[in-house]
């Protein structure tokens, strides 16, 4: 998603984020500096203004739509000449140096947006070459260059990789992959939070369940990016020992720890700081698609039913990012986008920046149903996300900057 959907700490600006690295409204931008045309949400771009565009334009794709050129020149424009991107960039014609903190979470998502839009395959083989550039040596990818890896960041690289058509276990770096990464932030069965993963070991080098990082993890091990569709169904509910666990092992495993854990009231709970008895929409979110692509559909399904009563609010405050990551989730187990608890999440986002239109082939395929009758459940679902979004023919910090809980 994707990937990659989850929730980050800005402790500088006291932010709760939609999905990481940062997605929340945020402080609102001064009146001397206004927003560029083609960027989604109305809120301070400064950290999260490059993912919540890759996510909006990946969620649009998702759902057939065309997103507008404006949308897309922005985001291809905040690139670097090393390949890499940065949260934002005020001045994208100014060219890179020092003091642009590029980083590995805003490069990936770029490239799965990229990507699906299309049109864009030198940018996006150069954002993967400088992604293989700077793997450390225990495989996987810190939220910037050099530092210690974590899962979300790794996992987020991960659907990266295979969405641009590289095999994520053959990038290795001192012989080793992303998926001994993941392997090693993964708690055996027998202790304490058996089957997540860790966003990184803790003080004495011993992991530490985090379910953001988990859900991270599921499409991490699956080599899935932002998009996820309901994936076979694990071999074994319960964690599963296994001496050497193979990357679909260490998903299931993880599965069955988010399955356990909103099982009982549908949701998780926020582990952020002074935080008591509080949902966690963002990872929430990302804990449906996650369900869904390791073949838990049942559960992801309540979990979703679970948001759609309740994340409204949540994703009307957050902005672009929190609705992409709902359509996200609504395509991963098949819902419709279109009616979420009375509201249209396509046209909630749709407004938040300038309007895509329809792709030309859904177009036909929406013509040639109306001459023919003809009908199946896709395109269904496609015309009536259409019609209830109200737009005609006109469509996953990973801590990024994350706290250990």
């Amino acid at each position: 998603m994707n990937v990659r959907r989850s929730a980050a700490v800005l402790a500088a600006v006291g932010v709760l984020a939609a999905a990481a690295p940062a997605t929340a409204a945020g402080p609102s931008p001064s009146p001397k500096a206004a927003l560029p045309p083609g960027l989604y949400g109305k809120a301070d771009p400064a950290f999260d203004g490059v993912w919540r565009q890759s996510l909006t334009l990946i969620a649009q794709r998702t759902l057939g739509f065309r997103p507008a050129a404006q949308a897309v020149d922005w985001l291809a424009g905040q690139q670097c000449a090393s390949g890499a991107f940065a949260p934002f960039r005020a001045d994208p014609a100014k060219a890179c140096d020092g003091k642009v903190a590029v980083d590995t979470n805003n490069t990936a998502a770029a490239v799965q947006a990229l990507k699906a839009v299309g049109g864009h395959d030198n940018a996006v083989g150069k954002a993967v070459t400088w992604l293989k550039s700077v793997q450390n040596k225990d495989g996987g990818w810190g939220y910037s260059p050099g530092g210690a890896s974590d899962t979300n960041s790794t996992s987020v690289v991960v659907g990266a990789l295979a969405t641009a058509g590289a095999d994520p276990a053959s990038v290795r770096t001192s012989g080793k992959s992303p998926y001994d990464l993941l392997a090693v932030m993964s708690l055996p069965c027998d202790q304490d939070g058996g089957g997540a993963l860790a966003f990184q070991p803790d003080k004495k080098g011993k992991p530490a369940a985090n379910a953001d990082a988990t859900a991270a993890g599921v499409l991490g091990a699956l080599g899935k990016g932002f998009v996820a569709e309901a994936g076979k169904a694990p071999a074994q509910q319960a964690c599963a020992k296994a001496g050497h666990p193979t990357p679909a092992q260490l998903a299931d495993n993880a599965g069955a720890y988010l399955a356990e854990a909103v099982a009982k009231t549908g949701h998780l709970q926020s582990a952020l700081p002074g935080a008591t008895d509080q949902p966690d929409y963002g990872n929430t979110v990302d804990t449906v698609v996650a369900l869904a692509a390791d073949g838990r559909t049942e559960q992801a399904k309540k979990a979703y039913d679970w948001l759609e009563k309740n994340a409204g609010t949540w994703a009307a405050q957050s902005g672009p990012a929190a609705y992409a990551q709902l359509i996200l989730a609504a395509h991963a187990i098949g819902a419709q986008p279109g009616d979420f608890g009375g509201t249209s999440l396509v046209r909630s986002l749709n407004e938040l920046g300038p309007a895509p239109h329809m792709d030309s082939a859904a177009h036909e395929t929406k013509q040639a149903e109306k001459s023919d009758g003809t009908s199946n459940s896709g395109v269904w679902w496609f015309v009536g996300v259409c019609l209830v979004a109200g737009i005609g023919v006109g469509f996953l910090l990973s801590g990024r900057k994350k706290r250990q809980p």
